[in-house]
Order: structure tokens, then sequence, then C-alpha cells
């Protein structure tokens, strides 16, 4: 092993110093207050419209407007649990964009048939459905209504703070909020004059980097990447139960064998595969 590989090993046990074990006073200021966020995007944000346009656009806006949700939180919800793929499938029985748990929550939103997860509209509406159930459940508290979305409202108390929620329940909203904030690059308020055709979501081929089974080791080391190499374009997916992946995303050949020169010079290398 080179040094600069022995480096960076050491560099990422660094960032993760504390993170074995629940939020201490040793790292919980570092921890950002997501409920906050959460809040501060409904009270300024939440009505202000996507600079991109995504893929089964009229769903997410007929979705949205049906159930009084913003387009954003939608868009955010399935960029998170499927990466706006029609066809995924989770190890927890969960389908579609949307990430609709079968057969018990399909139900519940009246979809007796498995293939019709699989159908984006439905699966969208019913995402859409089954979310403004939970707002109307939690008082319109974002925070409570994702972690109950991810953990079911059984396990998610009508109120926040420190001990009323599971640790997961906790970082999947912040693993929403983390991808609300690419759909919120260049949001503009309703109704303002944008000149042309928005640019189209490109779904970028991914190239895997490392894969963790705690959502904020890998938020950890994807930050530690960005830090050191900005202009490397990162991100990091839940990719099934317990699973949290950190990737480098790319659209051709030309853009991968850049990204894996400037990840070698990190110290990060990637087996071809």
């Amino acid at each position: 092993m080179n040094l600069v590989n022995i480096l960076t090993k050491l560099m990422i046990c660094i960032v993760f110093l504390g993170y074995g074990q629940p939020v201490s006073s040793a790292v919980k200021d570092t921890v950002p207050n997501i409920e906050g966020l959460w809040h501060q995007y409904h009270r300024n944000d939440a009505a202000k419209l996507p600079a991109i346009s995504y893929p089964y656009d009229h769903c997410f806006k007929s979705a949205a407007e049906k159930y009084d949700l913003p387009l954003s939180l939608l868009l955010a919800v399935a960029r998170g649990e499927s990466n706006f793929n029609p066809r995924a499938k989770s190890n927890r029985n969960c389908h579609g964009l949307m990430q609709i748990q079968w057969p018990t929550t399909a139900k519940h939103l009246g979809i007796y048939r498995l293939k019709a997860l699989y159908e984006p509209c439905t699966n969208i509406r019913a995402g859409a459905r089954y979310l403004r159930e939970l707002l109307n459940r939690y008082n319109e508290n974002l925070h409570l209504a994702l972690a109950a979305y991810n953990y079911g409202p059984s396990r998610i108390k009508n109120r926040s703070g420190a001990g009323h929620m599971p640790q997961g329940a906790k970082w999947y909203s912040g693993y929403i909020y983390h991808h609300l904030r690419y759909i919120m690059q260049g949001a503009t308020a309703a109704g303002t004059d944008t000149s042309g055709k928005p640019k189209r979501y490109n779904r970028q081929k991914r190239l895997a980097l490392v894969t963790f089974n705690q959502p904020y080791r890998a938020n950890a080391y994807f930050q530690h990447l960005q830090k050191r190499a900005p202009s490397l374009n990162l991100d990091w997916y839940r990719i099934g139960l317990g699973r949290y992946q950190v990737v480098m995303l790319y659209s051709d050949n030309k853009t991968l064998a850049s990204g894996r020169k400037k990840l070698k010079n990190l110290g990060v290398v990637v087996k071809s595969r």
C-alpha cells in the first residue's frame, strides 16, 4: 500500500471519529438541525419551482397540485428513493419511483396490483397521497412526516426532540434534505419569467466508490471527498436496507477517465468492473 493510500485512509478515520456511537456531546454540535432546515424550507422556499425539468414531470406536477404538496419535496423524495427509476425495487419489497411498500402500504393507498406500482404516475400519486396523510397527521411537520414515510407512522411519535425518534429515521429525513438541496439549485419563485426551455435532468451513470452500513458514514465520506476535490461530481444514495453508497457521477467515458485520474491523485483507486 502506498503512502497516499495510507494517508487517505487515516483522514477518513479522522472524519469518522466519534460517529461509531450514538450522537454525544463530543459530536452533537456538528450534526445539522434537520428539523430546523425543513421548517426554513417550508417557510421560505416550498413554493419555488425547480430550474430543471425532471422525468415524469407532468405526473409530479399533477400529484403535487392534487395533494397540496411542494413540487420540490416530491422530486427530492423520488431522487433519494429511486433516482427517478420507475423499475426500482428494494430488498424491503418497496417498488417504483417513490418506493411504495407492497402489499400493506400499497393497499392502504388503493393499489391492489403489484404491477401498478411500476406505472410512474400511479406510483407518484401514491407517494404524494401518503406524504399528505403523514403531513396531516404530524401537523405539517416535514421532518416527522418524512421520518414516518421511511419508518412507518406507528414508530414516529407526534413530537420531535431527542429520544422521540429512532436515529435512522432522523438520518432519513436528512438524506432527503440532501437531495432537496440538489433539486433547489436555481429554483425560482412561481410566476417568474424564465426564458427558454428548462434544462432536462440527466440521470448520469454512477461509479461506486465506497459502500457504508450507516448513512452518516456515507455523508461524512462524501463531504470529505467533496472538500478535497470540488470539481468532481459526487453524490451518495441509499441502495438497499442498511447500505449507503458514495458515487462519482459521469456522463461519458471522457468524464469517467478524468474523474478516475482525480480520484487516483487523492489516493482513491476504484477497480474497473
